[in-house]
């Protein structure tokens, strides 16, 4: 994610948020913090703030779930079931980023690709709040997935669902789709979302491309998250 925050707030016409102490990075690992766009409304009457914050890629369920293992992707053939329902109806979040890498080949010697598309990727996320005991709050995030349709298919069987700019509008609305007392019209507006996301994700995955970087991405705790370079081709015969 090389886009510093100010040319975030302007490419997703957003308020500043919190996310002011992130910097450029070329890798993001599981609880590791990112920006993520996000829209909130504190009253029926008042417009929605449309903000750029700072989160962790670490989502933990809110109070009354029993889960407590990590989760950093949802997968998008579950978003209308049990488990998934209130943050997909109520917490939708873009998580953008100029790619991302997966790897092939076997333990120990595995080769990773930076899968990618020519402009700025707005990936299809969701997000938690949990409360600080100085008042604040605690953004956590993840990212939803669908089988690979694009080039990365030859990479790995999954892929983030992506978001097309004329969807971000009505995937960030921050009204519930769950009506109060009306279940078909709830589930009518989750398939609908639903319906949305699998037509814009199809469309970006046409634009993904992919190529092999050099093998320090692997080692997260000795890469530089700065160096632009991670993100560079390498030939894997040199």
């Amino acid at each position: 994610m090389s886009k510093k925050t100010d040319e975030l707030i302007r490419e997703f016409v957003a308020q500043g948020g919190n996310a002011q102490s992130w910097s450029p990075a070329y890798s993001v690992a599981p609880t590791n913090s990112a920006p993520i766009i996000r829209e909130w409304q504190s009253s029926d009457d008042e417009a929605p703030v449309r903000e750029v914050d700072l989160a962790r890629w670490d989502f933990k369920p809110g109070a009354g779930s029993t889960l407590t293992r990590q989760i950093i992707n949802a997968r998008f053939e579950k978003l209308a079931e049990r488990f998934w329902v209130g943050s997909f109806s109520n917490t939708r979040a873009i998580v953008p980023m100029l790619g991302y890498y997966e790897w092939t080949g076997e333990k120990g010697n595995k080769q990773p690709h930076f899968i990618h598309s020519d402009e700025l990727l707005a990936a299809a996320g969701m997000y938690t709040s949990h409360p600080t005991e100085d008042g604040g709050w605690r953004r956590e995030f993840l990212i939803i997935t669908r089988e690979a349709r694009d080039a990365s298919g030859e990479i790995h069987d999954r892929m983030p669902a992506f978001l097309t700019p004329d969807t971000w509008d009505q995937w960030l609305n921050p009204a519930s789709l769950t009506v109060k007392g009306k279940t078909a019209e709830s589930q009518a507006n989750r398939q609908e979302i639903i319906a949305m996301l699998d037509r814009s994700s199809l469309a970006v995955a046409a634009t993904i491309k992919t190529h092999p970087v050099d093998k320090r991405v692997s080692n997260v705790r000795t890469l530089d998250r700065t160096d632009p370079t991670l993100i560079d081709p390498v030939d894997v015969d040199a």
